[in-house]
């Protein structure tokens, strides 16, 4: 349904753009002709995304940026303004997870996922749209959320379901009041599509994937495309009409539960307690 042109004359940020999930929505924006954006907090890995994604002829920058630091991100957006001569679309993807009992979380282990998570968002979402507000112009924002960020949430993930819950609440929120504005705000809710970082964060081990995987309906986990192809159509003129919307795309997995409330079924606490600081020491 795509041409090469549906997303020509954008200029789109992706946080945490540099990998995973997010770069593989850059490539798909720029090969519909949206030139791109990207911020992260490891430049070599920034850099090696532009290289991919310079393939497709439209302009990419990268930014090195904490999305947690307000000031940081307002200087990115006022660069972004001035090397692209204007912003119209963000998509709010930096996050961080990991797998802990609740009762071992630390402090600051519960503040940075949902700094980077919830805060980070806002701190985004705030710049770009006062951009838009004070500008007068039109604009998108997607939000990447979880499946558990409503209805059941999710056990030994308590920072990301908190974080991802606030950042759902933000959508539907700003969609209504952001409106008057002609800015649309929507989210994705992706179950599991693999990528390098959160694969050895949140899988300790193979019985424990392939577990993982018995309890999705489609009986496969998603191709990155899929949810690529998602972001666009929200992302472009084809859904004017689409604001305030959360779609989840998992393959029915969120029909069966709180995505990691399984693990609790395959082995004792003290061991998964175990197993968890392990993971932490190797991350």
């Amino acid at each position: 349904m795509f041409k090469e042109d549906t997303l020509k004359g954008n200029t789109i940020l992706i946080t945490g753009g540099g990998s995973g999930l997010g770069l593989s929505m850059g490539k798909k924006f720029a090969e519909l002709g949206s030139d791109i954006a990207i911020c992260g907090r490891t430049e070599k890995k920034l850099q090696n995304a532009v290289e991919e994604l310079s393939e497709f002829g439209t302009e990419v920058q990268y930014y090195v940026t904490d999305v947690r630091d307000y000031e940081a991100v307002g200087k990115m957006f006022e660069e972004i303004i001035n090397e692209f001569k204007g912003i119209t679309g963000l998509v709010n993807n930096a996050a961080g997870n990991f797998l802990s009992a609740s009762e071992d979380l630390t402090p600051n282990g519960f503040k940075t996922v949902v700094d980077i998570v919830l805060h980070g968002s806002f701190n985004c979402t705030h710049h770009f749209g006062n951009y838009l507000i004070d500008n007068k112009k039109e604009g998108n924002i997607l939000n990447i959320v979880t499946t558990y960020a409503e209805d059941a949430g999710s056990a030994f993930v308590l920072p990301s379901a908190c974080g991802k819950a606030g950042v759902l609440a933000m959508t539907r929120s700003l969609a209504f009041e952001w409106a008057e504005y002609n800015i649309r705000v929507n989210a994705i809710a992706p179950g599991p599509f693999p990528t390098e970082g959160a694969w050895t964060r949140l899988f300790p081990t193979k019985k424990v994937e392939k577990k993982y995987l018995e309890k999705i309906p489609a009986g496969r986990y998603g191709n990155h495309e899929e949810l690529a192809n998602l972001a666009a159509f929200l992302m472009s003129d084809m859904a004017p009409y689409i604001t305030g919307e959360t779609v989840t795309i998992d393959g029915g997995e969120k029909l069966s539960g709180g995505q990691f409330n399984f693990v609790d079924s395959m082995m004792s606490r003290g061991k998964l307690k175990a197993i968890f600081k392990m993971m932490k020491k190797m991350s």
